[in-house]
């Protein structure tokens, strides 16, 4: 390829990124002369060619209709769940040698590093929703091994809502918008979703993860992933273990208030996108370290729960977390539609020393996934498409579907022949040929349950509560009432209420004098058991990459706040300067601070913390207003406050605030380490 028609970058990364060079194209520069796509240079793309200076168009204007037809084209099908999506590059690195459970080559010694993509994407909304719906998200990774493509398909959560593959349309159409009207977007805040969770209680376990803080991560920086699926890990010697995968996010699993949620959809509703962008840009790249949960073949039937059950966990006290190596999102794609729309993802895409379990929703999705991207993309070839293709050579019989790239020269295209010595030939398992866990299978063809814990319902979901601190407990019964008031049938109201009996008595009490039906019967499931690994608030704090809006006008004391930005930024706190309008502000001894967003864009919401310094602005009374609103909202939600010198009149102590969380900087010569500690807590739920 020409590199005269590449952008200018740095030198490939990685394998993937070697690879994708040759298809990036720049369109613009110096003598960069217009062409249509057949190679003719376009001397008029403003105006359509017509008889007469008022006549009409001409169908001879092929430039026009080139144009207008292939812009007709631009779109294609979207997804039907996790339209909504975002995708960036990385590498994983094994930490330690895996061969002793599994041949997969990415995870057979450690250091070894493989090529990543990850799309992170919400289920329920179209591709124009927001980012912060109360929903289940998607956390694709696909490995491009030296093996081929391995695709890892997470959620935040690490149950599913259904317990067999055959109910997944039942619940997508439930959890989608009514039909006849499109409405409501990207919630499950809606008679039919609830009326399908009272009559299928297997989701109970899941929707309690969705209603908790959980199904509203802060950032996709700060969310947990579980592939919610058991595999086998298969080894050399063709011994099969049951695997279950986790992301851990560095940086602790950290979520937004339901309220915060709600609001930021509407003022930002590419939040998300918008965060880790950031992040990537300042090199504060997102880590994730890769978990596995092993159960022996032998250990199958030893636990109270069906290793092959998607609506039950793993308890990490029971079967522990192995860390085997760490992931690290590091470059942004080039292009949306080409590296994020066009990305297909695949649990059936799997390479040797991975194999498929009984699990029944797994059997159910190795169809699905293809079959879906058969549909949006009208070929069979899009694991063609530049995002897609693995990085290792293939050779194979496939031929022809719609726009076929690949122009393959071979007389012979069929397996079992003499004319080309029967190549491409099968490879041996020495030689990585993929070969299945010899697996025994008895009984009869049969649709019952594989056993009776796929109709315990309810154990799971009490464990989960059981395990919640009562912050957690509140919220999750706030976001259950928020939702479930939106339903407008009594009925389906009431048998929520009888339905969340089952996991606790008095949750479903508060939320039948909440939602107007009558008491619950109870009692709920006799299960004591907790877990500390399933609470939320157990998980790592940091200052690092929490976002700090710093409210600020003319005459702050210059020393004071220059010092406490820099304490910030060495912290590795990340910062909005908010003021009156675009421009600098000055301080009393001269002090310069470029402020790079105002008040008219930004909202209180958008931040982890604020730092109020005040000043002066030329519409003092609005100024003053709009720090008010500010400080109104991160304290309602729990957030950290510094306040400096100059700040001291937006936070005053009364008898119905204790202040905690909030910091002065006025004779208080710990003032920056004291509010990045502050920062570093998150939130301060003791607050009044």
């Amino acid at each position: 390829m020409d590199m005269e028609n590449t952008p200018s970058r740095n030198k490939p990364v990685d394998k993937k990124d070697e690879q994708l060079e040759q298809y990036r194209h720049k369109n613009t520069g110096p003598g960069k002369k217009m062409t249509d796509d057949h190679g003719t240079r376009v001397s008029n793309s403003r105006t359509t060619l017509r008889a007469g200076k008022r006549g009409p168009t001409l169908l001879q204007d092929f430039h026009y209709y080139k144009k207008q037809t292939h812009f007709d084209r631009e779109r294609i099908p979207e997804k039907v769940v996790h339209a909504r999506g975002f995708n960036v590059y990385g590498d994983f690195e094994a930490y330690k040698p895996m061969k002793h459970v599994t041949r997969a080559h990415f995870l057979g010694k450690a250091g070894r590093k493989t090529p990543v993509n990850v799309r992170f994407s919400t289920f329920q909304g179209s591709k124009g929703s927001k980012d912060t719906a109360v929903d289940i998200r998607g956390f694709a990774t696909k490995f491009y091994t030296q093996e081929g493509n391995y695709d890892m398909l997470s959620l935040q959560f690490p149950v599913f809502i259904v317990a067999d593959g055959m109910k997944f349309m039942d619940v997508v159409h439930a959890a989608k918008p009514n039909p006849r009207d499109e409405i409501p977007q990207a919630t499950t805040a809606h008679d039919n979703f609830w009326d399908y969770v009272a009559n299928n209680q297997e989701s109970a376990h899941m929707v309690m993860w969705l209603m908790s803080m959980r199904g509203r991560p802060r950032s996709w920086r700060m969310m947990a992933g579980w592939p919610i699926n058991t595999f086998w890990f298969v080894n050399e010697r063709g011994k099969g273990t049951f695997v279950r995968f986790k992301w851990i996010p560095k940086l602790g699993v950290h979520s937004l208030l339901l309220d915060e949620a709600n609001v930021i959809g509407g003022v930002d509703p590419d939040f998300h996108r918008r965060d880790i962008i950031e992040a990537i840009q300042k090199g504060a790249y997102p880590e994730y370290e890769l978990g596995i949960q092993l159960i022996s073949q032998e250990d199958e039937f030893k636990y109270d729960f069906d290793v092959l059950d998607n609506t039950k966990l793993w308890p990490e006290e029971i079967v522990p977390l192995e860390v085997i190596g760490k992931m690290t999102l590091n470059r942004l794609i080039d292009n949306f539609f080409a590296e994020g729309e066009q990305s297909a993802f695949d649990p059936a895409n799997v390479v040797p020393g991975i194999d498929f379990t009984n699990d029944p929703v797994l059997q159910a999705r190795a169809i699905a996934y293809r079959d879906t991207e058969l549909h949006r993309h009208h070929s069979a070839n899009f694991e063609e498409l530049p995002v897609n293709k693995p990085i290792v050579k293939t050779n194979y019989n496939l031929r022809d579907s719609y726009l076929r790239y690949r122009i393959d020269v071979d007389s012979v295209h069929f397996h079992n022949n003499s004319l080309a010595g029967n190549t491409p030939a099968e490879a041996t398992p020495e030689e990585g040929g993929y070969v299945h866990l010899p697996e025994e299978v008895d009984g009869h063809i049969t649709r019952e349950i594989p056993s009776d814990s796929f109709t315990d319902f309810f154990s799971q979901p009490r464990m989960f509560w059981n395990s919640l601190s009562s912050i957690e407990r509140e919220d999750l019964t706030e976001c259950l009432l928020y939702h479930l008031q939106y339903v407008k049938s009594k009925s389906v109201r009431q048998q929520n209420v009888d339905m969340w009996a089952n996991v606790d008595i008095r949750l479903a009490t508060v939320l039948a004098e909440k939602l107007g039906v009558n008491p619950p019967k109870g009692p709920h499931v006799p299960v004591d058991a907790s877990y500390p690994s399933l609470s939320q608030l157990n998980t790592p704090h940091s200052a690092a990459t929490q976002k700090v809006g710093v409210l600020i006008g003319n005459r702050f004391n210059g020393s004071e706040v220059k010092n406490t930005l820099n304490s910030l930024e060495q912290s590795g706190v990340f910062m909005d300067i908010i003021g009156e309008q675009l421009g600098f502000v000055t301080g009393l001894d001269g002090t310069e601070i470029e402020v790079n967003e105002t008040f008219l864009t930004k909202y209180s919401v958008l931040y982890d913390a604020l730092y109020v310094v005040g000043g002066k602005a030329q519409n003092q009374a609005k100024f003053m207003q709009d720090i008010r609103e500010f400080v109104y909202e991160a304290y309602k939600h729990f957030k950290p406050i510094g306040v400096a010198t100059t700040g001291q009149s937006f936070i005053r102590t009364s008898k119905n605030n204790n202040l905690e969380g909030v910091v002065f900087s006025e004779n208080n010569p710990n003032f920056e380490k004291d509010f990045i500690t502050a920062i570093s807590t998150h939130r301060f739920w003791n607050r009044m």
